[in-house]
């Protein structure tokens, strides 16, 4: 995530102006639109600091790309409408980082059978599609999110969970073509959180 992200981002989420940010890092509020522009990268540490009080995170490891954020929740079960909401940031090792994209909290039980558990966070690397047989985070209808092992047929796609008591779901080409289904990450691992 780049410095002209987070600051776009926590300028909309906390309702922040240029000249709040500024007054509390202690910067014009021109060096911060610089900053949120990209115009300007280079940010003193002592800044940095400020900023990461402001912001509730540690700002440099999300810019080395050591903290990835958790976007929000991914039902392992269905009925969970897609909503992006930033709940945190969990910490990555730099093979990680080149890896993968963000954190979803997993909801549900229907993915027990892949040791992906209720409360887990899964990391996902973003991509459209994935091969047969592998997990991952599906948009279905443009509203409802779900983790699924996508196993793939001559012109349909099967969502299945690893937990036998969910029916697996059936999409035929039609859907995948008028985009009723969309896969929107590969999941990489899952964290058990206790």
């Amino acid at each position: 995530m780049t410095l002209s992200e987070l600051i776009r981002y926590y300028r909309a989420s906390e309702h922040l102006s240029l000249e709040a940010i500024g007054d509390y890092v202690g910067v014009a509020k021109s060096t911060v639109k610089r900053w949120e522009s990209g115009e300007s990268k280079n940010i003193p540490q002592a800044k940095l600091e400020k900023l990461s009080e402001l912001f509730g995170i540690n700002v440099e490891a999300c810019l080395n790309n050591q903290i990835k954020p958790i976007l929000g929740y991914v039902k392992a079960g269905y009925d969970l409408f897609a909503q992006e909401n930033l709940l945190g940031y969990e910490e990555v090792t730099r093979k990680e980082a080149r890896q993968g994209d963000y954190y979803l909290k997993v909801q549900g039980d229907s993915m027990n059978g892949s040791r992906i558990y209720d409360g887990d966070l899964v990391y996902v690397k973003s991509c459209s599609d994935v091969n047969s047989g592998e997990i991952a985070v599906v948009l279905v209808d443009r509203q409802e999110v779900t983790i699924k092992k996508i196993i793939k047929k001559e012109d349909s796609l099967l969502l299945v969970a690893s937990n036998p008591t969910y029916e697996p779901r059936l999409f035929h080409g039609e859907d995948l073509r008028n985009g009723r289904i969309q896969i929107l990450g590969k999941v990489l691992h899952s964290k058990i959180q206790f």
